[in-house]
């Protein structure tokens, strides 16, 4: 299947599924024609569509194979006009606060050794910039953010925690990102914030692909009344 407009290379994917990729753009103009793509997709919806799942730079389209097959959807992605349907949609905006340095979430000291910044610098970095949702994955909820400052990137950890508590704020390389709930992970954690991230009885994120998220520090007095209010 040839690639053409911003789509850089189109795949199978297993039986009933195709693959869009974006690589031959920068990170966050092909997550935006991700995006774009996704949107129109989801306005028209085909009757043969059974899922989207995009990603940072590529978009799985899931189709009913009893209605149409690999061709067919290419051919309809083809004489699509992403632009004419919901066009790069703005995802809604989110202000987390973050008690750098909680004590449950302290991996401060760990950021500076690698980085050769001072906590100060640390938490003034990561709160001064504005921060795209790209993806939404590996746990309900928990949002892939970026791109981290360059001067912040940190590997993962080389062993995984076993815990990781909820809602404690992570980086790792050039993301961020925020533990919906209690799991293992190997993130370095910067802090807590009192934000529920999912809402279990809905089923419901609350960041979402698109949305930008800014960090604000509070006290550690402003967080447990967030946290009892909560």
């Amino acid at each position: 299947m040839i690639p053409f407009n911003t789509i850089s290379s189109i795949e199978p994917a297993g039986m009933n599924a195709i693959i869009l990729y974006f690589h031959d753009l920068p990170l966050v103009e092909a997550n935006k024609s991700c995006q774009r793509w996704t949107s129109a997709l989801d306005t028209v919806a085909p009757e043969w569509l059974a899922a989207l799942l995009p990603s940072y730079d590529s978009l799985v389209i899931s189709f009913h194979p009893q209605m149409i097959d690999y061709h067919g959807v290419y051919r309809f992605i083809h004489d699509l006009k992403a632009s004419d349907h919901g066009a790069n949609p703005r995802g809604r905006e989110h202000t987390i606060p973050v008690w750098y340095g909680a004590k449950a979430a302290d991996d401060l000291h760990l950021v500076s050794e690698h980085t050769g910044l001072s906590t100060d610098d640390i938490i003034a970095l990561h709160c001064g910039q504005t921060y795209r949702v790209f993806a939404v994955g590996f746990a309900p909820g928990f949002a892939y953010l970026g791109e981290l400052d360059e001067k912040l990137a940190c590997p993962r950890l080389s062993s995984p925690r076993q815990r990781v508590p909820q809602g404690a704020v992570a980086i790792a390389d050039r993301q961020t990102a925020i533990y919906p709930a209690e799991s293992p992970g190997g993130w370095h954690l910067l802090g807590l914030t009192p934000a529920s991230m999912f809402d279990a009885k809905h089923a419901r994120s609350l960041l979402n692909v698109g949305d930008l998220v800014t960090y604000v520090p509070i006290s550690q007095e402003e967080f447990e009344e967030a946290h009892y209010d909560r």
